[in-house]
């Protein structure tokens, strides 16, 4: 008959292995967690991103520090392009007007 051995179960922070284990972890996703990443809810209505890790003794849910990008689309687009975004008019307007008091000779025509 076998004896099956039941593992510990541990949710903890990536940060809070030990650097050992961390290696570890890094050995089992070298490309990056992205395919592995699952995002877990907890009661309260709050989430986190995990990863699992396994080894002998224990299965690991590890914690994935995640940041998520909140800013909207028209907020990035405003500090892209700084307060004011300029039109097609607005431009040609701007170079008519810094082109009239030119002659022929400024223009090199």
């Amino acid at each position: 008959m076998t004896k099956h051995i039941v593992k510990k179960h541990l949710v903890t922070s990536y940060n809070n292995l030990s650097s050992e284990l961390q290696e570890s972890v890094k050995e089992l996703y070298p490309n990056g967690f992205a395919d592995a990443m699952m995002r877990v809810d907890k009661p309260n209505g709050d989430f986190f991103y995990a990863v699992p890790f396994e080894t002998d003794e224990v299965s690991y849910l590890v914690k994935i520090d995640v940041k998520i990008d909140d800013i909207s689309e028209e907020e990035d687009d405003k500090e892209y392009y700084d307060d004011e975004i300029k039109g097609a008019d607005e431009l040609s307007d701007d170079n008519n007007q810094s082109e009239e008091g030119m002659t022929d000779d400024d223009l090199d025509i």
